[in-house]
């Protein structure tokens, strides 16, 4: 009987630490910076197993280092998670970089919203400041559709960000809360 409850207890306990591992935003290989996460090492043969477990079953191709960095985010700078039904200002530096991409993504999203760096106006500091929501709004509008929860994807292309050994002292914009709706 003690070998039986041991088994279980370790196969559990095993399968239930390698699950938090792949699930955690923060989990094994990531990097946070300001509330966006990052895997640098996705793309590169130094990935550690769980990020290419990540990449397979997420079935994506991620960028090695020489072509970019993808920094994601689920929550707003105040902590709480975004959602689709909510509207929120974008602002801040981006780092430098030859081409980026900020998009939504998540399992509640309707249709694909993207916004790319060369369709932006910016501020006259070169920071950049749009708006996530529903509903139309002037200047950078990243127009949201569905339900449910989101994630931020800022994909930064030909960067030296993503080669750069001092990735946590980068800049990234804030996510703030402007209201929702309901």
């Amino acid at each position: 009987m003690t070998i039986l409850l041991s088994s279980v207890i370790a196969v559990g306990g095993g399968a239930a630490s390698a699950w938090y591992a792949l699930e955690s935003a923060e989990g094994v290989g990531a990097l946070t910076v300001r509330g966006w996460t990052a895997y640098p090492n996705a793309g590169s043969p130094d990935a550690d197993p769980y990020s290419k477990a990540r990449v397979a079953r997420e079935a994506e191709l991620p960028l090695g280092r020489a072509e970019g960095i993808a920094f994601t985010t689920g929550r707003d700078s105040g902590g709480e998670p975004l959602r689709l039904s909510c509207t929120y200002r974008v602002e801040g530096q981006v780092p430098s970089a030859r081409f980026w991409t900020l998009h939504v993504t998540g399992a509640g999203v309707a249709r694909a919203a993207a916004l790319p760096s060369q369709a932006l106006m910016r501020e006259s500091d070169g920071s950049v400041v749009l708006t996530a929501s529903r509903h139309p709004s002037p200047g950078n509008w990243l127009a949201l559709s569905g339900d449910g929860t989101m994630a931020l994807v800022l994909t930064l292309y030909d960067t030296p960000v993503a080669s750069n050994e001092d990735i946590a002292g980068t800049e990234l914009p804030q996510v703030l809360r402007v209201g929702c709706d309901g």
